[in-house]
């Protein structure tokens, strides 16, 4: 049955009744494993729950609704519009929207505390701040809302044999057991197990790559109940080579993250030392900060690395396919890894529907469709990293920005700024791409053309309004060689002085 009906985004509500029409028919349950009750894990059980496939969701970790974590920071990701539809397909949109505070524009602090906005796109468009503590927590709950999922806390996958359908798993309660599935989803971030066992078989491309910045948390508390800054903003400060973000929480704080060469790091070694150096590029901060937090944050965790992976295919026969981190993990700096891998869940119910729940042509379609794709918003997320904490420093690169915004309220369906694109639509990751470097050609060649233009028009009109005799001195010197051509002799006069 084609359930094409969920991507209008109805509710939970609806669930029960195609699942009574589904389960009246003919067709095979399938039995389904998904491995990592994280964000994409959970929200993939949704998906395939509701397609009323018997799905069991296999994490690592304990139950994060009920576990205490030693750390207290909030670990705050940005939504755009990807993630948010498939939300939306399934019913979770307004509700997690609700708990996010929308951020307009990006809100630059130069060294010397000035601060200028730098608007996303339009009024309407904005991404939200989200906790992803407690993101993961709403899909955790949905899923239990489906009577074919089950979820299974403190197991730990062994193996994968993914030409048999078979998985070991170790429970905190029992030894191995082995158990077969029509499909298993490695959802289990960039340190995958399940990719670990795709590795080994043939034609499986992979590579990963840690960049040399590392990224520490730090909080900027409420003030007097309140922001310390202004809410709707994704607040930057850019120092070239280095950067620090703040994202605002609900409970009126802001995370930060501090970005930065792990050599930079490792030269912070007492709290004076990091005193000096906020002093010196993060001015502002330190009173938002407090001293005593700064200094106690900055030493409650080492600086953590960042990796991007790189994989072909994200599948293996119509048995076992990797989505999310697993398949390709990308550094924050585009805020697209939860998005991305949102969407990987969504194309792939697409796909379901578009094939019928036929596994052995869903999977190939989903590798051949969404590989170009991900390893194209990998190298994007690499770019912005340099746009973010050296670009926005630019005027030339503020004009360039107001240009694309001119031209997309001129020409809103030809000239599509690269952010809008990736972060307010739908349009294919490669496809923006491709799409961004052509309008950069156009935009350079128009604005050299304005260039010519403008200086021909300028020496047009500065003859125009010379003296005669101005313009005598400018006639000298070609007369001088015509005269020289002509006659043969070098004179330093011309011939009616």
């Amino acid at each position: 049955m084609c359930m094409s009906s969920f991507l209008s985004g109805k509710s939970f509500k609806d669930t029960k009744s195609i699942s009574t029409i589904m389960d009246s028919s003919d067709i095979q349950r399938h039995k389904v494993a998904v491995i990592g009750g994280g964000l994409v894990g959970s929200l993939n059980a949704c998906f395939l729950a509701k397609r009323n496939f018997q799905v069991d969701v296999y994490e690592t970790r304990e139950d994060i609704r009920v576990a205490k974590f030693a750390r207290g920071r909030s670990i705050n990701l940005a939504l755009s519009y990807r993630g948010r539809q498939a939300l939306k397909a399934i019913g979770l949109e307004d509700q997690i929207v609700s708990h996010g505070i929308p951020m307009r524009a990006r809100m630059i602090h130069s060294p010397s505390g000035k601060k200028s906005a730098i608007p996303y796109g339009t009024k309407s468009q904005y991404i939200l701040s989200i906790s992803r503590e407690n993101l993961n927590k709403d899909l955790l709950n949905a899923v239990e809302k489906f009577p074919n999922a089950k979820l299974h806390f403190g197991h730990r996958l062994l193996k994968c044999n993914p030409e048999e359908g078979m998985i070991t798993v170790l429970g905190s309660d029992n030894g191995p057991k082995d158990v077969t599935y029509d499909l298993i989803i490695g959802c289990d971030g960039a340190y995958s197990t399940v990719r670990t066992h795709l590795m080994k078989k043939p034609r499986f491309d992979y590579s990963q790559q840690y960049i040399p910045h590392g990224y520490m948390e730090l909080t900027i508390p409420p003030r007097n109940g309140d922001y310390a800054m202004e809410p709707n903003y994704l607040h930057i400060w850019p120092r070239n080579t280095f950067m620090m973000i703040a994202l605002p929480n609900k409970n009126k704080s802001f995370t930060c993250t501090l970005f930065m060469p792990f050599e930079d790091f490792e030269k912070l070694i007492t709290g004076s030392d990091v005193l000096k150096f906020f002093q010196k590029y993060f001015l502002d901060a330190i009173p938002l900060m407090g001293e005593q937090n700064l200094t106690q944050d900055f030493f409650l965790l080492p600086a953590q690395p960042m990796i991007t992976v790189k994989c072909s295919s994200f599948h293996f026969k119509s048995h076992c396919v990797l989505m999310g981190d697993a398949a390709h993990a990308i550094v924050p700096f585009f805020g697209q890894g939860m998005n991305a891998g949102f969407e990987d869940c969504l194309v792939f119910d697409e796909l379901m529907d578009k094939f019928n729940n036929d596994l052995s042509m869903c999977l190939p379609e989903f590798s051949r469709v969404r590989i170009p794709d991900d390893h194209a918003i990998s190298d994007l997320s690499m770019y912005n990293y340099v746009e973010m904490r050296a670009h926005v420093n630019s005027r030339w690169f503020i004009f360039q920005k107001n240009i694309e915004r001119f031209l997309h309220a001129l020409m809103p369906s030809t000239f599509i700024p690269l952010y809008t694109m990736v972060t307010f639509s739908r349009i294919r990751y490669h496809e923006a791409v491709l799409r961004w470097h052509w309008q950069k050609r156009v935009i350079n060649k128009g604005l050299l053309f304005f260039g010519i233009l403008v200086a021909i028009s300028s020496t047009y009109l500065l003859v125009r309004t010379m003296s005669p005799r101005y313009l005598d001195y400018l006639r000298r010197p070609w007369d001088w060689i015509t005269y020289t051509r002509n006659t043969g002799h070098i004179s330093l006069q011309t011939p009616w002085s």
